[in-house]
């Protein structure tokens, strides 16, 4: 056989076939992405870029990702339902997504908490790892089913400051009677300590510390905090806030919505919250050292919490735990595996990683780098 002849009609051949197989895949493409429009209740304002952000992060991931076929258009707090109800919204059918924390139900129930931060759990990389890979993906969605809802992680801000005081804080006795802003379950554990926890607006926080109507305000960390200027009014700025050492932030999902998507768009949409919780913690990592240099130039005077109210809080957050471990069935499964893993975590964590951190913070402060 004529070898050119061969391949001259190998090559239409094939040319045939690619034409063929392109004009069954182009309708199939577009069948498997329709065109879907979202609204995303988000629980931030606009202002902070980096929570807030994170939802815009989401719709930007998915709509690259589909060229333009599934879209979330991104509403901050309080434009389509109040910050504190969009899970209810959601639920409801009244929005198709929000982002939000979920300790910020924890009043229906504290395993919405669990699922989020509270006084002593993970950090963010445990978060991360319990999430994937310890089964909290399974338990997480058992408890929002029953809410009429999926969720997926959806951003972290890595371990919290303890916030702003208007005078020092050396011992538990230094609490007794202090009014301190501070969000939800946190001051359950709080008022055991005398804490008298306050629930202001972000907004209106200044003012409140400026005239002494609260003595002391948590917000979230560096870079946050460096916008609304606590510095100036409450100077003494601690660490770390143990109530939230590994906050996840939450994309939830009307179930019936979710349901309605195609395989491909429920796994695009799961992909694309886990990039954005990757997203965020990155931002923060990148900006809170900036913010905190600022921060102390402006006359902020860092203080850790001493050892005794840490030890005092971490009893106090235990005797709860306690409590509600035998109360609440949906809090037990979701604490009893995070605890187990707990563990693990902080001995793997103490052996590698805190040992080559230290050794590098070292040769920081002593100006080597």
């Amino acid at each position: 056989m004529d070898r050119r002849k061969f391949f001259t009609k190998a090559g239409a051949v094939g040319a045939g076939a690619v034409a063929a197989t392109t004009g069954l895949a182009m309708p199939a493409i577009a069948q498997s992405q329709p065109k879907v429009s979202w609204r995303m209740a988000s629980s931030f304002p606009p202002g902070l870029d980096t929570i807030y952000g994170g939802g815009e992060t989401l719709a930007k991931y998915l709509s690259e990702a589909t060229d333009g076929n599934f879209t979330i258009d991104v509403f901050g707090a309080g434009e389509l339902v109040p910050p504190f109800e969009v899970a209810d919204a959601v639920a409801a059918g009244t929005v198709e997504i929000c982002h939000t924390v979920c300790y910020y139900f924890w009043g229906k129930d504290p395993t919405w908490a669990a699922l989020a931060s509270i006084p002593f759990s993970l950090n963010a990389r445990g978060m991360n790892a319990w999430y994937y890979y310890g089964g909290g993906l399974e338990l997480s969605n058992e408890f929002f089913k029953t809410q009429g809802l999926v969720g997926y992680p959806c951003g972290n801000t890595a371990a919290q400051m303890g916030g702003w005081f208007r005078k020092e804080i050396n011992t538990v006795a230094d609490l007794e009677g202090l009014k301190f802003r501070v969000g939800g379950f946190a001051g359950t554990i709080l008022q055991k300590l005398g804490v008298i926890p306050q629930q202001l607006a972000g907004g209106e926080i200044y003012q409140a510390l400026e005239k002494g109507t609260i003595d002391a305000a948590e917000w979230v960390g560096p870079y946050d905090d460096e916008k609304l200027g606590f510095q100036k009014v409450a100077p003494y700025y601690y660490y770390p806030g143990w109530w939230e050492g590994g906050p996840t932030v939450h994309a939830l999902i009307n179930q019936a919505k979710f349901d309605e998507l195609t395989p491909a768009y429920q796994s695009l949409l799961k992909t694309a919250c886990q990039a954005t919780s990757a997203d965020m913690l990155a931002k923060y990592d990148y900006v809170n050292p900036t913010a905190i240099k600022k921060l102390v130039g402006a006359g902020a005077q860092l203080r850790p919490f001493s050892q005794e109210i840490m030890e005092a809080s971490y009893k106090a957050a235990t005797e709860t735990y306690t409590e509600l471990l035998g109360s609440n069935e949906n809090f037990k499964k979701v604490w009893d595996s995070i605890t187990a893993f707990r563990k693990d975590h902080y001995l793997w964590s103490q052996i590698a990683e805190l040992n080559y951190d230290q050794f590098m913070m070292g040769q920081q402060r002593a100006g080597t780098l």
